[in-house]
């Protein structure tokens, strides 16, 4: 027996880990999350051990960058191109890029890719809409949905906050 308790208000996919996401009217779901979702991380070329991915928590002006696919490849699962904070247009491989983020983080850094994704914790992320509008009243701001990373967000037809 089904029992609804919502429906999906937007998916969001992060191709890039830690830089900014983008919204999709469809998409198709796997054992590893999202088709597309968190496959390529910059990692430090220095890092040994734990956990070696660049992220926003390193360095904030990640989220800033914003990956997507050129006019060409708009068909793939994965950007060809990122724009930089600074609106400069730039290949999602090439050494620009890499350049560019390792300036800002201070160490060299290179683009992987990984296809079975790089997740902090599970490789899908489902959110309520009613408890990021409630963090927002208590914050005294609206904060973006996509501040909680998530892939799926689902408005309840019953409203509870948390």
């Amino acid at each position: 027996m089904l029992i609804e308790i919502g429906h999906v208000e937007a998916i969001f996919r992060y191709p890039v880990k830690s830089m900014g996401g983008e919204r999709l009217e469809v998409a198709k779901l796997g054992w590893h999350g999202l088709d597309g979702d968190r496959r390529l991380a910059f990692r430090p070329i220095d890092h040994r051990g734990g956990f070696p991915w660049l992220t926003a928590s390193k360095l904030p002006d990640l989220l800033l960058f914003a990956p997507h696919r050129s006019e060409n490849d708009a068909q793939g699962e994965l950007p060809t191109h990122v724009r930089t904070p600074d609106g400069e247009e730039m290949t999602i491989f090439g050494e620009d890029l890499a350049t560019e983020v390792g300036r800002r983080y201070g160490a060299p850094v290179q683009m992987k890719q990984l296809n079975d994704g790089i997740f902090d914790e599970a490789s899908i992320s489902v959110i309520p809409f009613d408890p990021v509008r409630e963090i927002g009243r208590l914050a005294g701001r609206s904060p973006d949905v996509r501040r909680f990373r998530p892939n799926v967000v689902v408005r309840l037809l019953r409203s509870v906050p948390f």
